[in-house]
């Protein structure tokens, strides 16, 4: 059969009614949700909690591991708080007691001193002390003094010479001055004879030629006796000046010997005999000390790094065996000396009664005072020129820069770096090693 043999379908009629529906599984099964990721599960939870847990405490170990060379103990610190209030600046020195006035007698000429004190012997001003005897100086001002005397009258008697020289000259003056009077009235007698032709004109000219030479021998005679009075003057003059020298010269002498005396300037105490009794001593050899009890001052010593400021007239407090009275700075020296400078106080009032020489005492020079400022306490180990403090926070310290203003004894300004209630490390920082961060341990 073929192909084209075949017969297209017959067209189904409509149905009359559905056939029934096929049984299936359906109403066996029932709905449910879908099921939840892999991370929400309840023992991933439980792990992921573990393990998050763990991760931190090793984090937590990891940091105090590398912490631990930073670590140190509370105990070991010293701390501060940053506050706000009135600062005084000051400067504390140790120092010494001086003697003000403590002169050095010497000899004023070589020979051999006696006595008269011993070292620690109080002594009134005007006491004598030692003696030096010295044959050569009393020797000298004698020969001295009997030249002086023969000077005086050689003086006297050149004196009288001179003023008998004057008389002279003045009386031959004076007689010229006669003599010219005497002719100038013979001069006038004449004139007026002439005048009535009672004598020769010659007669005339004869007297007044006679006039003329009497008026010259007067003018010559007054010069005369005034050049000759300038030479008096002028010769007494350099007499009397050789004769001042020579009293100069005795009245030095006189001096020196009476000063073989050697007495006390001031009331007060020998600190120190600088000779061996009945020795011979050359000139100028120091013989004695005397400490002037009156007039005792302090010399005190400050770093360098402290010492700006320090001027003369700031005032003091000094400190000697427990009491402090009031002083005030008298003078500072220039030079600094192995990192150190050197001042000198004085009492403002009398000096506390039985002070000793070289007794030792304690300065405050206060500089200043501010008002309304940061501060803290310095302690042994911050200074103006600290550039850095470590910050406390909780347990932690934190290296912060910071800038320091000016020092007192105790205290320190802050003037950048710090806030009023932080507690800042105080003591050695050598101990935190120049870490940025240091733990703090009970």
């Amino acid at each position: 059969m073929s192909i084209l043999d075949l017969k297209s379908p017959r067209p189904e009629a409509p149905a009359q009614h559905e056939p029934p529906p096929i049984r299936s599984t359906a109403g066996q099964d029932s709905a449910t949700s879908a099921p939840p990721p892999w991370y929400r599960r309840g023992r991933i939870q439980a792990l992921l909690s573990v393990v998050a847990l763990a991760m931190l405490a090793a984090a937590w170990l990891i940091h105090g591991w590398l912490l631990s060379g930073n670590v140190v103990s509370l105990s070991n610190l010293e701390l501060a708080t940053v506050k706000r209030g009135s600062f005084v600046q000051d400067v504390s020195a140790s120092g010494t007691v001086i003697a003000a006035v403590s002169p050095t007698l010497v000899a004023t000429a070589a020979g051999t001193v006696h006595y008269r004190v011993h070292p620690g012997d109080r002594v009134e001003r005007g006491q004598i002390l030692a003696e030096v005897d010295s044959p050569e100086l009393e020797n000298e001002y004698q020969r001295q003094l009997a030249t002086l005397k023969s000077m005086n009258a050689a003086l006297e008697q050149e004196q009288v010479g001179l003023r008998e020289q004057l008389i002279n000259s003045q009386q031959q003056a004076n007689l010229a001055a006669v003599r010219m009077n005497a002719q100038l009235r013979d001069l006038q007698r004449a004139q007026a004879a002439w005048r009535v032709h009672v004598i020769s004109e010659r007669r005339y000219e004869a007297a007044y030629d006679a006039f003329s030479v009497a008026r010259l021998d007067f003018e010559n005679a007054r010069d005369d006796a005034h050049l000759e009075h300038q030479q008096i003057l002028l010769s007494l003059r350099r007499r009397t000046l050789a004769r001042d020298a020579q009293a100069l010269r005795v009245a030095e002498l006189k001096a020196r010997a009476d000063a073989l005396t050697v007495r006390s300037p001031v009331t007060g105490l020998v600190a120190q005999t600088l000779q061996p009794d009945q020795s011979y001593v050359a000139e100028n050899a120091p013989l004695v000390r005397v400490v002037d009890l009156k007039a005792l001052a302090i010399r005190f010593q400050v770093a360098e790094s402290l010492a700006n400021g320090i001027v003369p007239g700031v005032p003091a407090d000094i400190t000697l065996g427990g009491q402090t009275v009031r002083g005030v700075v008298t003078d500072i020296a220039p030079d600094v000396v192995d990192g150190w400078v050197t001042g000198r106080a004085h009492f403002k009032g009398p000096a506390p009664p039985g002070l000793r020489q070289n007794e030792q005492a304690s300065v405050r020079i206060i500089l200043g005072q501010k008002n309304d400022v940061l501060i803290m306490d310095r302690g042994a180990y911050i200074d103006p020129q600290t550039r850095f403090a470590y910050l406390v926070h909780g347990t932690e310290a934190f290296r912060v820069p910071v800038t320091f203003g000016a020092a007192s004894t105790s205290q320190i300004e802050i003037l950048r770096g710090l806030t009023a209630g932080d507690t800042v490390v105080i003591s050695n920082p050598r101990a935190l090693h120049g870490a940025r961060q240091v733990r703090i341990t009970r």
